[in-house]
């Protein structure tokens, strides 16, 4: 029987953009992906499709699997052929338990590979402005489980060598047992009045931080009501957090934002400023189910006067399609290039071909006024005559345009280049973020990814968003959030990503004191 793989990849503390590059490979080719709950849910959006998941993990001391099930699942699929993820937040040998699974693949003569993670252990504090080790501070750092309980007789813990042994003392799961670690720590030698801080949930959109000494530190994280998970450094260092913290000074620090379209991409300078981006898909950009239509279209190319191109889906799909039906840019000599916004022209501009118009505004009506003082004609009944236009966009949209140009005179061919359709997804994850009040900012940039959302949430899409700001591009989409009887909060003029992020942007600096 021929053996699978099994990779144990750390995701790292929360933050998603500290999972590894060979954790990210090793996710995209594994076919079972079996994970935990403390990691960045949003990690499995980078898993196949047609991966099988398990999930694992454990939540307020509620175990979905026993170590001894995980383990045996490890084995049984990798004994099927199987190429799995074991998926751990933070690192996996650092108080993961993965040594213990390493084991019992080694045991069964199961190939396996370790791919460390991001320990919360650094992550948090560094979030936090913490150096664990510093020249004038500390240069000794010890990391040490807080879940032990510290009145036991037989501590695997040597307090008498922790207390005083080490510059830096970082204690991982440590809330519950947080006074009886601090009064250990002053009995065996620690000064009450060491510097101590608590970090909860390091690295996300939700860190918390609370300062305080040896002394004090568990009344003031029952003041502050933190809760698991955090990690706790004691030492010296905790004072540079005045001067170093850096993170929850950036500008959208403790947003977070949800993307309802299939690609983030325009997005990023919200997760520069401190924002959480949450992607879950709401549409999935496909191929048409009959490609007669941009055929017939494309094998008569040279009979058009314009193309216009209205997205960046519409460019991928059109000269994807020029290419498999043996053409190329050689065949659009002397068709000039109609762009919808800056994005669309710059992918048309990777082709190699120039663009010709851009309407300044992104709508209908912006294109009918571009074309019209394009022609340069005072025969405003038919100032559009003569002209022939292909417009390959999505198969279902609105219909002003091709109805005006026909108005005023020209003709035009819509064909179908590609499907926006609802993706099989459920809303599971997304769901308890908005009901925990998690999510800050709903973003939807088309009546469609609205409306599916509605639908993969469920009868109380309505009530899970009706405390979040809502964010949309354009009012057809601003007419598909009313209808459904809630309101939108952010509107640009302009119906463009850069335009949406900019209002963001300045909507929630302008809170801020």
């Amino acid at each position: 029987m021929q053996k699978g793989k099994v990779y144990i990849v750390g995701a790292g503390p929360g933050d998603i953009n500290l999972l590894t590059i060979k954790g990210l490979k090793c996710l995209q080719k594994a076919e079972v992906v079996i994970y935990d709950f403390h990691l960045n849910a949003q990690v499995l959006n980078y898993i196949s499709g047609d991966a099988e998941f398990i999930y694992a993990g454990k939540r307020g001391g509620h175990h979905t699997m026993t170590q001894d099930e995980i383990n045996r699942t490890l084995v049984e699929k990798a004994k099927e052929g199987k190429v799995i993820c074991r998926l751990k937040g933070g690192d996996p040998f650092v108080f993961g338990r993965g040594g213990e699974e390493a084991e019992e693949l080694a045991k069964e003569g199961i190939e396996f590979e370790v791919v460390p993670g991001v320990s919360s252990a650094i992550a948090a504090p560094a979030y936090a402005g913490i150096p664990l080790t510093h020249r004038l501070y500390s240069s000794s750092l010890a990391v040490v489980p807080g879940y032990e309980d510290a009145e036991k007789k037989e501590s695997s813990i040597d307090w008498t060598k922790l207390a005083t042994g080490a510059g830096t003392i970082v204690f991982l799961m440590t809330v519950k047992n947080i006074s009886s670690v601090c009064r250990r720590l002053i009995e065996n030698g620690r000064s009450a009045e060491t510097p101590v801080a608590v970090v909860r949930w390091g690295t996300r959109a939700d860190q918390t931080t609370v300062v305080g000494n040896l002394g004090n530190i568990s009344a003031l994280i029952r003041e502050s009501d933190i809760k698991p998970p955090a990690v706790m450094v004691v030492g010296e260092v905790v004072r540079l957090r005045e001067v170093l913290k850096w993170y929850e000074k950036k500008p959208l620090f403790g947003q977070r934002i949800l993307i309802t379209r299939e690609h983030s991409a325009g997005f990023e300078q919200l997760e520069d400023m401190g924002a959480e981006i949450i992607e879950f898909h709401t549409i999935k950009i496909v191929p048409p189910e009959d490609w007669t239509e941009l055929d017939n279209a494309i094998d008569k190319i040279t009979s058009y006067d314009w193309l216009v191109l209205t997205s960046v889906n519409g460019v991928k799909y059109f000269f994807q399609r020029l290419r498999e039906k043996d053409r190329d840019i050689r065949d659009l000599k002397g068709i000039k290039v109609c762009a919808v916004g800056s994005k669309t022209a710059g992918a048309i501009n990777n082709y190699g071909i120039k663009v010709d118009l851009v309407p300044e505004e992104f709508n209908a009506e912006g294109l009918i006024d571009a074309f019209s003082k394009e022609q340069r004609t005072q025969n405003k009944e038919q100032r559009l005559k003569g002209l022939r236009m292909l417009l390959p966009r999505a198969e279902s949209a609105r219909e002003i345009f091709p109805q005006k140009v026909r108005e005023l005179g020209g003709e035009i061919d819509v064909v179908t280049a590609y499907r926006a359709v609802k993706p099989e997804m459920h809303g599971k994850r997304v769901k308890r973020f908005l009901k925990e009040g998690k999510v800050t900012i709903a973003t939807f940039t088309s009546a469609a990814t609205f409306n599916n959302f509605m639908e993969i949430a469920g009868e109380d899409a309505d009530i899970l968003l009706k405390d979040v700001a809502i964010a949309v591009i354009g009012p057809v989409t601003a007419k598909a959030v009313e209808k459904a009887g809630l309101k939108v909060s952010i509107m640009p003029a302009a119906a463009t990503i850069e335009a949406l992020v900019r209002e963001i942007i300045q909507r929630v600096t302008a809170k801020r004191p």
